[in-house]
């Protein structure tokens, strides 16, 4: 076995693969940009070597940079993760030469799977089913119009070295074609380094699923059953879990067999994924295409691990270093159902706008695993850490499994609602909302499920009566709480709480009355409810029981209130003594500046594009500028008919978030 191996990545994925390492017994060596100093990855391996600033361009991305590292700390072989140098042929093929074990595919499946156009030949000569599109190069708008056109909209334009949700835009009109065709062309050659394009038609009512496919040199390949993606945005997935609820035993081995006749058509060996559309609207299951195989570790990989029982890092390093796969196809058994969230540096009461700054808190779920159920975080940040711009938002997956799918989505809830971030926007909300989406626990699941389901955006998941009773409850009791501290530390509040003393509750705005009993807490009247929990002033996340129904609540101070936090929402409350509160509703309110004719930054990032100068008259939903954040380019619009006043920003100027690009008269 290998003695040392090099994780030539960053984050979470270099974190999970220096964990199988060292329990395999066998040293790493990690290496970092210059943002990344700090990481935790470089805190784990036994070994770090830097590579350069920042940009992923002059770090990450620099092959005989990582040769060089491999050198001079005797690595043997290189796990390259995913993204970046991880589908890179030359990546490889360097490698190979320089005498250092490539721990992922020959050269070979590299390239013929790395490009999505020669890839669906490949793919239709090993009798795979395929989209109907246009596999040739397209050099120009006119000509992407044109064949968009014949193929008939909807079309996804897709960069042929693309993956990770870029370098796609799919287009409903010919307008879609001619905003989007470049910009796919610009996130092609940024990110992959390949601005080639083709156009396919998509298919809707889809569902994104995958089949999981390992094989050694020996000529061994299988088949590890398969993921749903579907809950995904801008083609970024949020949810995976595996096994699919749309799919059936025999469509499960009609996928599988399609997906390693083409692993094998290509000589492939190692962990690698085949990805497939297919129909919603054809419950048979026959009606499923290929759209690409992902010669690397997939980021959703947990959830085939726990219901396989295979460590797919581990089992990576074994075929690379020549061992054969120890299991046959008809050992591969799926027990139980596991769950993948992705936990992103984003805000999704802000659109989705990408975050980045420091996590002033982050304090993630606890790791459990026994026979009732695991929940399992795959991270690679630290509280006081930087989330960066420079590259992808992703904090942190959460996966749980449990015997069923309905309990593996209840545990994903609760692990959700304990988990803490302070300092940068982030989805948990939007997460577990999804969780709690009756559509989605039914499995009714599409890739346009989010855009379907929440079209004017996110507002929070919704709160039944129940919910907010006992969070009622629980707002008494921190009241009740703070008020008795306050009593004994300087008497400012006057004698402790009472049994019989009434407050004043304003729950999202809405003004209750609550009373304090022998037998619980008292609101507008209704039954008395037992609320008990361990709190302790200044404590920000409480375990409560409300007549026996288990609650975990975030709280942080809100003016003179505090905002609670748990199952996709926040919640604003008050608990004041009558007098106070009836003063309260006399204090004048602030009205927010207006802001209509500026057009802001939503978010910190690169203007790569302004389209407008001073004079300039636009109408509602025109382009104005284009901003880079998170490797992904975002189309800024007029927000109504107006004429430019001035443009403060230039092109190629870096911008704060709220800072002013253009002001309109």
């Amino acid at each position: 076995m290998f003695s040392k191996i090099l994780i030539a990545n960053r984050g979470e994925i270099a974190c999970r693969v220096i964990r199988t390492a060292k329990r395999m017994g066998i040293k790493t060596v990690a290496v970092y940009s210059d943002a990344d100093a700090r990481a935790p990855h470089v805190r784990m391996a036994d070994e770090s070597v830097r590579l350069g600033p920042a940009p992923a361009s002059e770090s990450y991305l620099k092959a005989e940079l990582i040769i060089d590292a491999c050198k001079a700390t005797g690595a043997e072989a290189v796990h390259p993760g995913y993204g970046f140098l991880s589908e890179r042929t030359s990546f490889a093929e360097a490698l190979e030469k320089a005498g250092i074990a490539f721990i992922g595919p020959p050269p070979k499946a590299i390239a013929a799977m790395g490009d999505k156009i020669e890839s669906k030949k490949l793919a239709q000569k090993a009798g795979v089913n395929v989209v109907p599109g246009y596999l040739g190069d397209i050099a120009t708008t006119d000509e992407a119009v044109k064949i968009a056109g014949d193929i008939g909209y909807p079309v996804m334009m897709k960069a042929s070295a693309g993956g990770g949700g870029k370098g796609m835009r799919l287009a409903w009109s010919e307008k879609d074609v001619r905003e989007g065709f470049d910009s796919v062309k610009r996130e092609g050659l940024n990110s992959f380094g390949d601005d080639r394009v083709f156009i396919e038609k998509f298919i809707e009512n889809p569902r994104h699923i995958e089949i999981q496919v390992l094989g050694d040199k020996h000529g061994n390949i299988l088949y590890l059953g398969e993921r749903e993606c579907s809950i995904q945005r801008r083609h970024q997935k949020v949810v995976e879990e595996a096994p699919s609820p749309f799919v059936h035993p025999e469509m499960r081995k009609a996928m599988g067999e399609q997906a390693v006749a083409l692993a094998r058509a290509v000589g492939y060996y190692s962990a690698g994924t085949v990805e497939l559309i297919v129909s919603g609207k054809d419950p048979t299951g026959k009606s499923f295409y290929f759209l690409e195989m992902n010669t690397r570790l997939q980021v959703e990989h947990p959830v085939t691990e726990e219901v396989t029982g295979l460590d797919l890092v581990e089992q990576m390093i074994r075929v690379a270093y020549g061992e054969k796969l120890k299991l046959k196809q008809e050992d591969v058994k799926l027990n139980g159902w596991s769950v993948e969230t992705r936990i992103y540096a984003e805000d999704p009461y802000r659109g989705f706008l990408p975050s980045t700054g420091r996590l002033v808190r982050y304090r993630p779920t606890a790791a459990e695993r026994d026979d009732s159920g695991v929940t399992r975080v795959d991270d690679g940040v630290f509280e006081g850490g930087e989330v960066s711009m420079f590259y992808d938002p992703m904090i942190a997956k959460l996966v749980t499994w449990a015997p069923d799918r309905e309990t593996a989505i209840d545990r994903q809830i609760e692990a959700l609602d304990a988990f803490e971030i302070d300092g940068i926007g982030q989805n948990i909300d939007f997460l577990s909302a999804l969780m709690q989406h009756p559509r989605f626990r039914e499995g009714n699941l599409e890739t346009d499920f989010i855009a379907d389901e929440y079209p004017e955006g996110f507002h929070g998941a919704p709160a039944d009566e129940r919910l907010t009773g006992d969070l009622s409850a629980i707002a008494a009791l921190i009241a009740a709480t703070h008020d008795a501290r306050a009593t004994e530390i300087d008497g400012q509040l006057g004698p402790p709480v009472q049994i019989g003393l009434d407050r004043v509750m304003k729950f999202d705005g809405i003004e209750h009355r609550v009373h304090f009993t022998d037998a619980g807490v008292v609101i507008d009247e209704d039954a008395p409810v037992g609320v008990h929990a361990d709190y302790v002033p200044g404590q920000r996340l409480i375990h409560a029981e409300v007549d026996g129904r288990k609650h975990i609540v975030k709280i942080a101070r809100n003016g003179r209130g505090w905002k609670l936090t748990t199952r996709g929402a926040s919640h604003k409350v008050q608990v004041m003594a009558p007098h106070v509160a009836e003063l309260a509703r006399h204090m004048i309110e602030k009205v927010p500046p207006d802001l209509s004719r500026l057009l802001i930054a939503p978010m910190p990032g690169l203007v790569t594009r302004l389209n407008v100068k001073a004079g300039d008259k636009v109408e509602a939903g025109q382009p104005v500028a284009v901003m880079e954040a998170m490797k992904m380019e975002n189309i800024l619009r007029a927000e109504k008919a107006a004429t430019v006043k001035a443009t403060p920003v230039a092109a190629g100027e870096s911008v704060a978030v709220d800072q002013v690009i253009v002001e309109f008269e």
